[in-house]
């Protein structure tokens, strides 16, 4: 009868465990997001990206635009934030580069650069942090972050796991 509860045992102290974790990281994240005196770390300016790097992730079937990130562009700051490069690649070559950043504990994003092949990088003037789910043109910030950017209302812990889940196409919302 021993040998009956043992395996119950374990699998409710892991459940327990992972329940454990799972609020600290949603109550982390709220405070985060509620917390009056957050203020964004200071932007770096933008990085350089490789278009031989990229990760792709899906934002939409249809478009014929295909999306990427460099992940050595990618960083995870203390303060929430994640900030990247995207790239929409048309089919007949034209690269656009977006320097953004996502706040999961917000649900939102914010643009701090656009790349041209010929000047290079331009700030995005009056830039502001900007829901995912309120309308835009595309949402591609939106799908970054739920194939992997971010896991419900918390910031994926490395670039490691967003890159094994954008590649898994698993999606946190």
């Amino acid at each position: 009868m021993a040998c009956f509860w043992a395996p119950l045992r374990l699998l409710f102290s892991c459940a327990g465990l992972l329940l454990g974790l799972a609020f600290n990281t949603y109550a982390l994240a709220q405070f985060a997001a509620n917390d009056p005196d957050w203020k964004e770390s200071d932007t770096p300016p933008p990085p350089s990206f490789d278009v031989n790097r990229l990760v792709p992730f899906e934002v939409s079937p249809n478009t014929a635009l295909k999306w990427g990130f460099d992940p050595a562009a990618m960083k995870i700051t203390g303060d929430g934030i994640v900030r990247y490069v995207v790239v929409a690649q048309s089919p007949s070559g034209v690269v656009n580069a977006m320097y953004e950043a996502i706040r999961c504990a917000t649900g939102e994003w914010k643009s701090y650069a656009r790349y041209n092949k010929d000047s290079g990088w331009t700030a995005t003037t009056d830039s502001q942090w900007t829901s995912m789910y309120a309308y835009q043109p595309s949402k591609h910030a939106l799908r970054l972050a739920q194939q992997g950017v971010c896991t419900g209302s918390a910031p994926a812990i490395s670039v490691a796991d967003v890159i094994r889940s954008v590649k898994k196409g698993s999606f946190s919302q």
